[in-house]
């Protein structure tokens, strides 16, 4: 029988605020739902793409970020609450609360937890912070939908050429920043190819694999539900 690890809790103390880089007058944000939902927006065709799958990509985002930064640890394939200083993000605090409130489950439930909301979320925080802008309107003149657009393009480039970059054969991958490292995974799993095209993802399939193995258990997790989701859409 497996013995169980258990990470020693630590002393919670005062939430930690998320540094962010500076691009002139704009920051691009740290968390990396944030991060992925701006790279899932198509500039050249003006709106996000792979909608059906976006939902469970950010909830595994928040996931990574999480135990990331010491919030979440993996007990047995179950993610467990520890006692690190809650995130100064609302959407990473608001899916750590969630997991307070639950208790211990698989990565797979949490992912597969109201992906809807957290879309909704990600898009709302990033509004506030005037990274996107979300405007109402009307599809064929009938049906409410949201109109999104970027106010600041380089940002959404800066993390792109980040992520990319840590597909360059000149890199170690222990050496790659795990949050460069976790975009990129994340959005070869869900075949986001505004980040991660389908002649990279076979060019690069090794050093994929690599690079989700530090990432951790989100990753296979996320590649479950994709797979379940296609396999009830088929059935």
């Amino acid at each position: 029988m497996s013995k169980t690890v258990v990470t020693p809790l630590r002393r919670p103390s005062a939430p930690r605020r998320r540094k962010a880089v500076a691009l002139g007058n704009a920051k691009a944000p740290d968390a990396l739902p944030a991060r992925l939902f701006l790279l899932a927006y198509d500039p050249q065709r003006g709106r996000l793409t792979a909608r059906s799958n976006l939902g469970k990509v950010l909830r595994a985002a928040a996931l990574t970020d999480l135990q990331l930064t010491g919030n979440l640890a993996d007990d047995n394939g179950r993610a467990r609450l520890t006692m690190a200083p809650a995130p100064y993000d609302p959407v990473l605090a608001g899916v750590l609360e969630d997991i307070r409130a639950v208790g211990p489950r698989k990565w797979r439930r949490w992912i597969d937890r109201r992906p809807r909301a957290i879309i909704r979320a990600v898009r709302d925080d990033l509004e506030r912070a005037h990274l996107i802008r979300v405007e109402p309107h009307r599809i064929l003149g009938l049906i409410p939908a949201d109109r999104i657009t970027l106010r600041q393009p380089l940002v959404r480039r800066q993390i792109l050429q980040s992520a990319r970059d840590t597909l360059r054969p000149s890199r170690l991958v222990s050496r790659v920043d795990l949050r460069d490292a976790a975009v990129v995974v994340l959005a070869s799993t869900a075949d986001l190819r505004t980040v991660v095209t389908k002649d990279q993802r076979t060019r690069h399939k090794d050093r994929l694999a690599q690079l989700a193995v530090r990432v951790g258990p989100t990753v296979p997790a996320l590649k479950k539900s994709l797979q379940q989701s296609q396999y009830s859409a088929g059935g």
